[in-house]
Parts: C-alpha cells; sequence; structure tokens
C-alpha cells in the first residue's frame, strides 16, 4: 500500500464561506472561515504509470467541489433546528430555531445535505462528494478529507473503499 496528499496550502484547495453551527453560543451567528482542503488516498499503485491515483485528477475533483462552496453561506437543510420557510428560483428564506428569520440572495446559498455546517460535517460532505466523483476505485483503500477552518484547526473523516 501507498499513501499519496494533496496539502491544501501549496495545493490552492480552499475556499472561503460563511455558515454558523444552529444554537452554539459563539458560532451560532453567521461567520465566515477561509477553508483549506487536505486530501489523502492509499491504495495499490496501477496503472500505465504506476499511480495510486492522479494527482491532476484528484485536484481537478477536489477544486470542483471547493469552487461550489467558494464565497457562498453554507446551509445545513438536514439540521433539524433549520426549516427552509420559502424558495423560490432567486430567494431563499429559512428559520433556525424556530426564532431566526433569514432571507437570502439563492445564488448566494449552498443548501447542503447534512445536519450542520461544522468542519467535521464538511469533511464527510466533501469525502463522500470525491468518493462520488473517481471514477476508477478498485486499488483505493481509503480517501480522507481534512477540512480546516485556518492553520491549525481542523476535522477529518476517512472513508474506506468497499470492493
Amino acid at each position: 500500500m501507498m499513501r499519496i496528499n494533496l496539502d491544501g496550502i501549496h495545493t490552492n484547495l480552499r475556499f472561503s464561506a460563511a455558515h454558523m453551527v444552529i444554537g452554539h453560543e459563539s458560532c451560532g451567528k453567521i461567520h465566515g472561515h477561509s477553508y483549506i482542503v487536505d486530501v489523502e488516498v492509499e491504495g495499490e499503485r496501477s496503472g500505465q504509470f504506476g499511480f495510486v491515483i492522479d494527482f491532476k485528477v484528484l485536484k481537478n475533483i477536489t477544486r470542483r467541489i471547493c469552487k461550489s462552496l467558494d464565497h457562498r453561506v453554507l446551509v445545513p437543510i438536514n439540521s433539524p433546528d433549520l426549516k427552509v420557510t420559502f424558495e423560490d428560483d432567486n430567494t431563499i428564506e429559512f428559520t433556525v430555531l424556530d426564532c431566526l428569520e433569514y432571507k437570502l440572495p439563492k445564488q448566494d446559498v449552498v443548501l447542503l445535505p447534512i445536519e450542520s455546517t461544522t468542519a467535521e460535517s464538511l469533511s464527510t460532505y466533501i469525502t463522500e462528494k470525491i468518493v462520488d466523483e473517481i471514477e476508477d476505485k478498485d486499488t483505493l483503500s481509503y480517501i480522507e478529507v481534512q477540512v480546516n477552518e485556518g492553520i491549525g484547526q481542523g476535522a477529518s473523516y476517512r472513508k474506506y473503499i468497499e470492493h
């Protein structure tokens, strides 16, 4: 087995986004981070070039995901404490904790199918998206993504690939 790594700082795997941790004393207010995404893949070397995975392919997938989150407000639509009250092509309205009402331009929002927008939940979400987009996973053991909310503070999730 061999591991390959993408260091988000040096490979420019980043996004800036606003979010809130619903119900948290200080993080419950809308605030933002400049996120850095690190990726690790373990597997067997294979193919014409003996790659675990082609760095270019992995970087392109991860960059697309980061770009989809960049400069947006991340809204966890599976949160039990958040209710979308109105949505059309231009606007989204939602209520948090049955009392805080938000109305935002839809183009500024990403509705994520997760319960919260913590680094833990974002690392799981991004890992699952990468796994879904990789076409040939036959020789891979796992993919791990760390989402950093700045330098030195992050959470990682490892998904083992079933064969």
